[in-house]
């Protein structure tokens, strides 16, 4: 890994990192609200002013972007409005939703939060489902304590899911209906807790480590392959970029280098390209 360099600062929780075909990187921030989009050349502006809680984005075919929060939206830039696409479940209204994965299909798949993560609550486990583009929403899996990153493998085959009270990342295995099955641990943490994750073209599963300070990555068979400490206590996502997808972009809550800097964002490179994110096709 090259040196970390600094992207952006003075921000909270940042969360959702998601880069664009003209290398613009989208983030959220979680506990004071926005989803923001920096350009190459420095400049940020403010896509959605005020929304808290977006932990997941996911660029749309089209124009546009899906983003959690208490519900899952759909945004049209061009006409700088929303539209929500998921808000209850079985006649109850969303609590929450975090990080977010889109398929090959448009779709979404999303975990949901039955309290408050940043809290000292007691975890209230939540569910993992799929929103596809016509509306209709599926359960995959229940029981979840605390959902986070989620990815899949190059094949399409597995499905990563981070749970971080588990202080490890599960892998499902992905059926032809798009549904998940046999739910297992596939790393487990030597220290810390697991948030955002990244899959890269090998098929390792890069994770942001929160309360240790670190990115780790585990190769595909789940065998830990490589540590990179960061200047923060909490690690909370990371995504690939660039021409080549050997930029490695990760975000923060905090800056130990120096406090007044907050959720920070920073770049580095890796040696092994990441894998692209396929976009939602919501309208």
């Amino acid at each position: 890994m090259a040196t970390l360099e600094v992207l952006a600062s003075g921000f909270g929780l940042l969360e959702g990192p998601r880069v664009d075909e003209e290398d613009r990187l989208y983030f959220s921030d979680v506990p004071n609200g926005g989803v923001y989009r920096r350009s190459p050349d420095g400049k940020i502006e403010t896509l959605i002013p005020k929304r808290k809680g977006v932990g997941g984005i996911a660029l749309n075919q089209g124009g546009g972007m899906v983003c959690s929060g208490r519900t899952l939206i759909y945004w049209n830039e061009e006409a700088r409005t929303s539209r929500d696409l998921f808000t209850e479940w079985e006649g109850r209204p969303l609590k929450g939703l975090n990080d977010l994965q889109p398929d090959d299909h448009g779709s979404i798949y999303v975990g949901s939060l039955e309290f408050d993560a940043l809290s000292d609550q007691k975890p209230i486990p939540g569910n993992l489902f799929r929103v596809d583009p016509d509306g209709k929403v599926t359960k995959l899996w229940e029981g979840i304590q605390v959902t986070n990153g989620i990815g899949f493998s190059p094949d399409r085959k597995y499905l990563f899911h981070a749970d971080s009270t588990t202080q490890a990342v599960w892998v499902y295995d992905v059926l032809a209906d798009r549904t998940v099955k046999d739910r297992r641990v596939f790393a487990k943490l030597p220290v810390g807790w697991p948030d955002g994750l990244a899959v890269d073209a090998e098929g390792g599963v890069c994770v942001a480590v929160v309360n240790d300070g670190e990115v780790m990555r585990f190769k595909p068979d789940g065998t830990l392959d490589w540590r990179l400490k960061v200047p923060a206590k909490m690690v909370t996502s990371l995504t690939f970029g660039g021409k080549d997808m050997r930029d490695l972009y990760i975000v923060t809550a905090d800056n130990t280098d120096d406090k007044a800097k907050k959720g920070t964002v920073f770049r580095t490179r890796s040696e092994i390209p990441g894998l692209r994110v396929p976009k939602a096709r919501f309208k």
